[in-house]
């Protein structure tokens, strides 16, 4: 049976004492069956080869192996997503400002294109990083609008490896490399206080 954790798991945890908590995980607490996202088990690699720097020019893929030893807060949006706006990005400003150095937690945005190709495309990445003012890697991760939808491949390949389940999308990965969150939308301040109980 698959480990998963529910928000409201996670904001029972994130009040536990960190005495209580490994000091390199956030082990999840419930048990259940899921048809969407992955939880308790290694963080899938990305595959998503379309990414730009905080400047706006073209970087190496952001890689989950090259964190090992962080939390990891990696945000899934679409341009046309109103949520996305409303909630998704004003929380993951939030995490930034709180951690401004990136020593405990380092975030990645990622779009995942299932619709809507024409709106949410690549432009879109700079024209969030500037609205929103942040200094973050941002990738573009359509996928194939030529494919009908029974085909896997028709679906980001971001979204396939962590069966999101649509956008706004949130995934936390520990410092081990586990996935421990994985849905729609997260209690940002509770989150930002457990995480600041990681501090060394």
């Amino acid at each position: 049976m698959e480990n998963t954790l529910t928000r409201r798991a996670f904001i029972q945890a994130s009040l536990i004492s960190a005495a209580s908590l490994s000091s390199l995980s956030f082990t999840p607490l419930l048990s259940a069956k899921s048809s969407r996202g992955i939880k308790g088990v290694p963080a899938p690699e990305l595959k998503v080869t379309d990414w730009i720097d905080g400047n706006g020019d073209p970087q190496t893929p952001f890689q989950i192996n090259q964190h090992t030893g962080k939390w990891i807060y990696l945000k899934c949006f679409q341009e046309w997503c109103p949520a996305c706006h409303s909630t998704g990005f004003p929380n993951l400003q939030k995490l930034v400002a709180e951690f401004p150095n990136n020593d405990i937690v380092v975030a990645a945005v990622i779009q995942t294109t299932f619709e809507g190709f024409s709106s949410n495309n690549k432009e879109a990445l700079r024209k969030n990083q500037l609205r929103y003012a942040l200094n973050l890697p941002f990738g573009h991760d359509p996928g194939n609008i030529d494919l009908p939808k029974s085909e896997p491949d028709r679906f980001p390949k971001t979204m396939q490896a962590y069966r999101t389940g649509g956008t706004p999308w949130v995934v936390i990965i520990d410092p081990s490399g586990t996935v421990v969150f994985n849905d729609f939308h997260i209690d940002i301040d509770k989150l930002i206080t457990f995480l600041k109980t990681q501090a060394v």
